[in-house]
C-alpha cells in the first residue's frame, strides 16, 4: 500500500513537471499569439509541416497550436494549407517524450531503453509525413474524405469534452499556483521550464527504481497484457487512455519510465503510441461538432483520418511494422555510446531545422504574410477555442 502511494505521487510529479514545462514554453513563446505569428509564414505545404513542428515544440501546448490551426481555417486559410500544419504538429508534440527520457541520463542502459521508447513515436510520425504528405499534395485524399464526412456530421449535434480532462484538473491548479508565484521574477517562463524539467528528471529516476522492484510477477503480467500483449491491444489501450487524459504527450510520457525500467520493450510501446495518436483526436472532433462550422469539423476529421490511416498502414504493411522500432533502436544504440547524440537529436529535429526553414521563409516570403484583418479574425477564433480548454495533439 505504501509503495502504491509512492508510485502515485511520483506519477503526479511527472505529470506536474510536464505541465510546468508546457506552461513555461507557453509564456516564453507567447502562447496563441506566438504560434499564430509562426503559422503566418506558411507559404507552401512543406513549410506548413516544418512550422507545425516548430510551433508545437516552442509553445508546448497542443490545445494552443490546434486552436490556431482551426482559427487559420476559420479565417480563410485553405484546408489544403492547414493539413500539413496538422502533420507537423503531430511530430512536434513528441518532444515531451524525449525530455522525459532524459531523466535516465545517469544510467546508460536505462537511458537507451527510455530514449528508444520515446523516439519510436517520433519516427512513426516522421515516416507518416514522408508517406502521406506527397500523396496529399498530389491527390488530397485526406482533405476530400474529411469534407465528405463533415457534410454528414456538421448538423448531427455537438458534444463538449472540456469537463473530461482529469489530468488537467489534477495538475492545472498546482501549475497555475507555481507560475503565478514566479510571475514577478525575471525570466519567469524559463524558471517554470527549469522547474518542470527538474521535476521530470527526479520523478523518472525515482519511479524507475520503484518500478524495477515492484513491477514483477503478476503486476508486470497485467501491464504487459494491457499494453504489450499484441499490436491491436496496444493500439486500443493507447487510444482509450489518451481519450481519458486528453493528451497524447502525457500518455506516451507515462510509458517512457516503464521502458527505462525494463518493464516494456520498444516493440511493445510502439503500438501504444500509435493508439495515442488516434485518441488525441477525439476531443477535437467532439468540440468541432459543437462549432457547427464545416471547415472546423473538416480539419478535425483530417487529423483523425490521418492518424487512423497511418496506424492501419503501419500495422498492415510488413516492412513498415518494424521500421520505426528499428530506427529508434539504432538511435538508441548511438546514444548509449555517446549520450551527446540525444541532445543533438533533440535540438536538430525540433528546433534547428524548423528554425532555419522559418528564418529562410521569413526572408524570402515576407510579402506573403496574412493581412491585419485575417490575423485579427484568426487570433480571436484561437482565443475562443483555447478558453474552452480544448486540447488537440
Amino acid at each position: 500500500m505504501k509503495t502504491s502511494i509512492i508510485i502515485a505521487l511520483l506519477v503526479y510529479l511527472l505529470l506536474l513537471g510536464v505541465s510546468l514545462v508546457g506552461a513555461g514554453f507557453k509564456i516564453v513563446s507567447g502562447g496563441t499569439e506566438g504560434a499564430l505569428e509562426i503559422f503566418a509564414f506558411a507559404s507552401n505545404p512543406l513549410v506548413g509541416v516544418i512550422l507545425g513542428v516548430l510551433a508545437t515544440a516552442l509553445v508546448q501546448s497542443s490545445s494552443t497550436v490546434s486552436s490556431v490551426i482551426v482559427g487559420l481555417v476559420a479565417g480563410g486559410v485553405p484546408v489544403s494549407m492547414a493539413v500539413p500544419m496538422i502533420m507537423g504538429a503531430n511530430m512536434g508534440t513528441t518532444i515531451t517524450n524525449t525530455i522525459v527520457s532524459l531523466g535516465n541520463l545517469g544510467d546508460r542502459t536505462a537511458f537507451k531503453r527510455s530514449f528508444q521508447a520515446a523516439t519510436v513515436h517520433d519516427f512513426f510520425n516522421l515516416f507518416s509525413i514522408f508517406i502521406f504528405l506527397p500523396i496529399e499534395m498530389l491527390f488530397k485524399p485526406l482533405e476530400r474524405s474529411a469534407l465528405a464526412l463533415s457534410e454528414l456530421l456538421v448538423d448531427a449535434g455537438s458534444a463538449s469534452p472540456s469537463n473530461l480532462n482529469f489530468v488537467g484538473a489534477m495538475t492545472k491548479p498546482t501549475t497555475n499556483f507555481l507560475t503565478e508565484l514566479t510571475s514577478a521574477l525575471p525570466f519567469s517562463g524559463y524558471i517554470a521550464i527549469v522547474l518542470g524539467i527538474g521535476l521530470i528528471m527526479a520523478s523518472v529516476i525515482l519511479l524507475g527504481k520503484v518500478l524495477q522492484t515492484r513491477m514483477t510477477g503478476k503486476a508486470r503480467d497485467i501491464l504487459t497484457y494491457a499494453v504489450g500483449r499484441d499490436p491491436l491491444t496496444g493500439v486500443a489501450s493507447g487510444t482509450a487512455m489518451t481519450v481519458l487524459v486528453q493528451s497524447s504527450s502525457t500518455t506516451t510520457s507515462l510509458v517512457v519510465p516503464l521502458a527505462g525500467a525494463g518493464v516494456l520493450t520498444t516493440k511493445q510501446v510502439f503500438p501504444f503510441t500509435m493508439g495515442a495518436n488516434i485518441g488525441t483526436c477525439i476531443t477535437a472532433l467532439l468540440a468541432a461538432t459543437g462549432a457547427n462550422q464545416p471547415e472546423a469539423l473538416q480539419i478535425a476529421l483530417v487529423h483523425l483520418l490521418y492518424n487512423v490511416f497511418g496506424v492501419v498502414l503501419f500495422l498492415v504493411v510488413p516492412w513498415l511494422k518494424t521500421l520505426p522500432v528499428r530506427s529508434a533502436e539504432w538511435l538508441g544504440e548511438l546514444t548509449e555510446r555517446n549520450r551527446a547524440y540525444a541532445l543533438v537529436y533533440l535540438l536538430l529535429v525540433f528546433f534547428v531545422l524548423p528554425g532555419v526553414v522559418f528564418g529562410i521563409t521569413d526572408l524570402v516570403d515576407s510579402g506573403d504574410l496574412m493581412n491585419e484583418g485575417e490575423t485579427e479574425v484568426i487570433s480571436e477564433t484561437a482565443r475562443e477555442l483555447e478558453e474552452e480548454d480544448i486540447q488537440l495533439e
